[in-house]
């Protein structure tokens, strides 16, 4: 009887049954407090991990430090970009530099090709990859130079040219394959210069330059005296085997009637005769 009163009592009372059927268990109670406190722990570690304000004084926090090189020895000499040290005697070794410090430079000369090369001269012995066979000599009254390993070599009389190629011959019994530059840094010698003698209006000795000509040389002495026969004028050169020869000059075709290929290429050592004119 009490039984059925009971549930007259919560049929009459539908309200009550909806809010016993949402409200939730004891274990369901247990799953939301535990994923409560596993979001509040993921939000606490998130909230430690950000970087904190920097310290005064500093723009942020330091960089960090790369790991030294596997290959890097204790001891060993740091090396650019933190590659290992080249082996001793490897073409890593080397700095990679356009030539030598003490490969000497090659100087401008100051004659040309067929400059004949004469007492008093200057010149400069260059050999290829050889710094401590090159030197710079001055060519004795005697007509020789001695450089490293070549004395007494003959030099007067040849060329830049012959006297390289003698040098070679010579240094074959020692260094393989030579190769040898010969330079005319300060030409001081008779060979150096163009002499004039005759009727000029200054008789005498003028510097040789390369591309003189005969025109230069009458110009460089002050022009035709008056009474100088131009026409009847000679170049007398020395050859390198040492034979002289005699060149006729037309001076006065060259200067008064502009006759130009009379105008003759001189050489250093020249001598030009302005003889004089008979009446």
């Amino acid at each position: 009887m009490k039984k059925n009163e009971h549930t007259a009592m919560r049929l009459a009372q539908p309200h009550k049954i909806d809010e016993d059927l949402r409200r939730p268990s004891v274990r369901e109670r247990a799953v939301r407090r535990t994923g409560f406190a596993l979001l509040c722990a993921l939000l606490l570690g998130a909230a430690g991990a950000q970087p904190g304000p920097a310290a005064p004084g500093t723009t942020g926090s330091a960089p960090p430090v790369a790991p030294a090189p596997e290959s890097a020895l204790p001891g060993a000499p740091a090396t650019p970009g933190g590659a290992p040290p080249a082996a001793p005697g490897s073409k890593l070794s080397r700095p990679a530099t356009p030539s030598s410090p003490d490969q000497p430079q090659i100087a401008q000369s100051a004659v040309g090709d067929d400059y004949v090369i004469g007492p008093g001269d200057t010149i400069q012995v260059f050999v290829w990859r050889n710094p401590e066979l090159s030197t710079t000599v001055p060519v004795r009254p005697d007509g020789k130079v001695s450089t490293p390993l070549v004395e007494d070599m003959v030099a007067v009389g040849k060329t830049p040219s012959q006297l390289a190629r003698a040098i070679e011959a010579r240094l074959a019994e020692y260094v393989r394959s030579p190769q040898v530059n010969v330079i005319v840094t300060n030409p001081q010698s008779a060979y150096s210069k163009i002499t004039v003698v005759g009727n000029v209006s200054r008789p005498g000795t003028i510097p040789y330059r390369e591309g003189m000509t005969v025109l230069d040389v009458v110009l460089a002495s002050g022009g035709l005296s008056q009474f100088a026969a131009g026409n009847r004028a000679k170049l007398v050169r020395q050859e390198p085997g040492g034979k002289t020869r005699e060149i006729k000059v037309r001076l006065d075709d060259l200067v008064k009637k502009g006759k130009i290929k009379d105008n003759i290429e001189v050489r250093p050592g020249d001598l030009l005769v302005v003889p004089e004119s008979y009446f």
